[in-house]
């Protein structure tokens, strides 16, 4: 594989991860990835939230989780609570419902500042991928498979590709900011 190639899909894992991370962070709305991160203990083992129910928002402050199985219901409630995102679920029947309570100024900043370092975690692990990148194309320079000029070449690409990627984590770092401020 060539290094370049190489060095984009890395960043670009990392910036898919930052996006899904973003998603767990809590916003003036109901948004059903808010539990997408839940762990369910039911049949003896741990199982994803989304592959036991399904999750909709019918109302701008309320999650609706249906379990497919509502015999899990008890579980699923225990598993919200128990994942400390501040979320407290109602078994109501065969479904769980959870109310979201609106956010005050402390939560926002919180949450904006939870925002801001997930970014700036991306933003290394991008880093340390032209660092990893770099170090490729000098091996390669060193073993003599490419010449000082392309060396410079794949360099300055890398560091384009990271200045690139480093703008577009911001980019969903800022989207996210106005998400949350927003009431």
């Amino acid at each position: 594989m060539d290094i370049i190639e190489f060095v984009k899909s890395k960043m670009d894992a990392a910036l898919e991860h930052l996006k899904n991370e973003l998603k767990n962070i809590r916003t003036g709305r109901a948004n059903p990835a808010m539990l997408d991160s839940i762990t369910v203990e039911v049949y003896g083992s741990p199982m994803r939230l989304k592959d036991i129910a399904s999750v909709s928002a019918p109302e701008p402050r309320q999650l609706l989780v249906t379990p497919f199985d509502s015999s899990n219901n008890s579980a699923i409630g225990k598993a919200i609570e128990r994942a400390n995102i501040g979320l407290i679920p109602i078994v109501d029947g065969n479904v769980v419902r959870i109310k979201i309570s609106p956010m005050d100024d402390s939560m926002r900043k919180d949450m904006i500042k939870l925002c801001h370092k997930r970014c700036e975690e991306a933003k290394v692990g991008i880093r340390n991928v032209r660092r990893d990148g770099n170090e490729a194309a000098r091996k390669k320079k060193n073993d003599g498979d490419i010449a000082e000029d392309q060396l410079k070449k794949l360099e300055k690409k890398i560091q384009e590709l990271t200045d690139t990627c480093c703008k577009d984590a911001d980019s969903l770092s800022e989207k996210k900011e106005k998400e949350i401020s927003t009431i």
